[in-house]
């Protein structure tokens, strides 16, 4: 275990070196960089939101054959789909140990979960739902800030303000996600109280990530500003501009309805932009810490850079 992180609650409920979770990402996070990040110490995790059973149970299989520490790869398995009982069902039966859960109600799954021997951590994006969290048994939150890319609370709490509220109101670890990516950072969260991090837009912008690489490039080029929250009338959402972009906030202002959003989104947009590469059309979910990230290291290089950040900003408090 890394001294550096002796004590560290995440690493002990994880059983992983390094207190960092890769996020589970639609169309980003497949078993290539899931098992990429087991293998540099951190938690790694399957992104199940954009698979059916059958690709999951896939995925799985794959992570196991490029790592030889599969206990440090997990699902992130939103609630609100129609193959959610399915998709827990085939991760557990893989031997899946760690479920990160989001997008639906704490208590649906926990209690089936934990009889089964699995660890649960719930995404919150406000303190009331994390106290929800713990009181329906999960092990530990994520606590979501506004800054966030992908799926968003409605709240608009920034991360730095929403991890000390998270933990005034649960005794569980907290894990802080949402403008993560850098050592700074993630010794800020650390300073604020967090017990671990959780990055997205981070890893997604590695060589391992499943991303296209026209997404990738056109992220390198994005400036300050250049994402937003969107969609708060259906399921929010936050994302980098292109013409898809422009027009879903021509509708906003418009003030379209939540079933005229639904339909010009339609379905596969977030497929056709982040996996297809279609900057145009395409829906382009990643966080506002994205105008930081110049480089695409592999995931080994990206977590030594950001580990040896983390040791140079500590040493500013000693």
């Amino acid at each position: 275990m890394n001294d550096l992180y002796k004590n560290n609650k995440i690493t002990k409920l994880l059983n992983i070196e390094r207190p960092i979770i890769q996020g589970g990402m639609v169309w980003v996070s497949g078993a290539k960089l899931a098992a990429a990040s087991a293998n540099a110490g951190c938690l790694g995790l399957i992104g199940a939101g954009s698979m059916k059973p059958e690709l999951l149970k896939s995925q799985i299989q794959k992570a196991k054959s490029l790592t030889d520490n599969f206990h440090a790869v997990g699902v992130n398995i939103p609630l609100l789909y129609k193959y959610t009982d399915e998709q827990i069902n085939v991760a557990l039966s893989e031997g899946i140990k760690v479920f990160f859960t989001s997008a639906g109600s704490p208590k649906k799954y926990t209690s089936y979960l934990k009889e089964h021997g699995a660890t649960v951590v719930h995404v919150c994006a406000s303190p009331k739902l994390a106290k929800k969290c713990e009181d329906a048994g999960v092990d530990a939150v994520v606590c979501e800030g506004f800054e966030a890319g992908g799926h968003n609370g409605i709240e608009e709490i920034t991360t730095m303000c929403l991890i000390p509220q998270v933990k005034k109101v649960v005794n569980i670890p907290v894990i802080a996600a949402g403008g993560i990516a850098s050592g700074g950072s993630m010794a800020a969260a650390f300073c604020l109280g967090a017990d671990g991090v959780q990055m997205g837009t981070r890893f997604l912008m590695t060589k391992e990530s499943s991303a296209n690489e026209k997404f990738k490039n056109y992220i390198l080029e994005a400036s300050s500003g250049d994402t937003k929250l969107m969609m708060k009338k259906t399921v929010p959402v936050r994302l980098l501009r292109n013409h898809f972009a422009d027009e879903i906030e021509r509708l906003e202002k418009s003030n379209a309805s939540a079933e005229e959003l639904n339909s010009y989104l339609g379905k596969g947009r977030a497929k056709a932009g982040m996996l297809d590469g279609d900057l145009e059309e395409g829906e382009l979910e990643v966080g506002q810490i994205c105008s930081l990230i110049d480089s695409v290291p592999s995931t080994k290089e990206m977590i030594e850079k950001l580990e040896s950040e983390y040791i140079s900003a500590i040493k500013i408090f000693k």
